[in-house]
Parts: structure tokens; C-alpha cells; sequence
């Protein structure tokens, strides 16, 4: 009975090892094709993203008041200037319009006198979390 079960250990040791001998890694290379529309998207999120533009990039505030006529300053600066990011961002009791999202401060000052062509009270900002 002892050498029963010697003989079935010993016979899957062997066989184990010779059914791994023949086992292969993963060794293929992957293609991954993706749709162009997935780079939109991200371009997409990373302009929501509040965190990625919030305390490292300056703005330029262009408007501070009540909601409809924020509203109506950000539908004109985006048809004026349709290459700068704008949105409405409310701190109590005003809601402000804010343009832009520039890396740096030369980058932001260069828009900013465009800018205060049309809209005389615009100034750079950095927002703060």
C-alpha cells in the first residue's frame, strides 16, 4: 500500500514536470488599437477636472455679478474669443466669469491686454483652493 502511493507521487512528479516543460509564458505582443475619440474625451475631462486647473494656472476675470448677466458675458466671451476655456464660478453673493487657463504669467498678461480691449475691468487672477 506504501509503495502505492510512492509509485502515484513519484508518476505526478513526472508528469508535472514534463506538462510544465511545455507550458509557454506570455510571449505575444499586443496591438491595442484605439478610437480617436477617446483622446477627445480625455481633453474633455482634464478642461472639468477642477483639480488640474485650480492653484496652478492663472485666469482672467473678465465679469463679477449677478447670474444672468455672468451668463450672457460668457456666452459673449466665448463667441469673442472661441480659443479660451471660460466658466462661471459663484463666491458669495457674485458670480464671476473667469477666461482662460494659462501656465504661466506672461502667457496670461499677453491675453489679458486682448482681452481688456472688449472688457475694460478684466485682471489676472490665480485662483486658491
Amino acid at each position: 500500500m506504501r509503495i502505492s502511493i510512492i509509485k502515484n507521487i513519484f508518476f505526478y512528479s513526472i508528469l508535472l514536470s514534463i506538462l510544465s516543460t511545455n507550458a509557454k509564458a506570455q510571449d505575444r505582443n499586443l496591438t491595442v488599437t484605439q478610437d480617436s475619440k477617446f483622446e477627445q474625451l480625455l481633453n474633455e475631462k482634464r478642461k472639468i477636472n477642477p483639480s488640474l486647473t485650480v492653484n496652478e494656472r492663472y485666469k482672467i476675470q473678465v465679469f463679477s455679478g449677478d447670474s444672468d448677466k455672468a451668463k450672457k458675458t460668457l456666452n459673449d466671451c466665448k463667441q469673442n474669443f472661441s480659443d479660451l476655456d471660460g466658466t462661471i464660478v459663484f463666491n458669495t453673493p457674485n458670480y464671476k466669469v473667469w477666461v482662460g487657463n494659462f501656465r504661466t504669467r506672461i502667457e496670461a498678461e499677453r491675453n489679458l491686454i486682448e482681452i481688456r480691449r472688449k472688457y475694460e475691468n478684466a485682471y489676472l487672477i490665480k485662483p486658491q483652493k
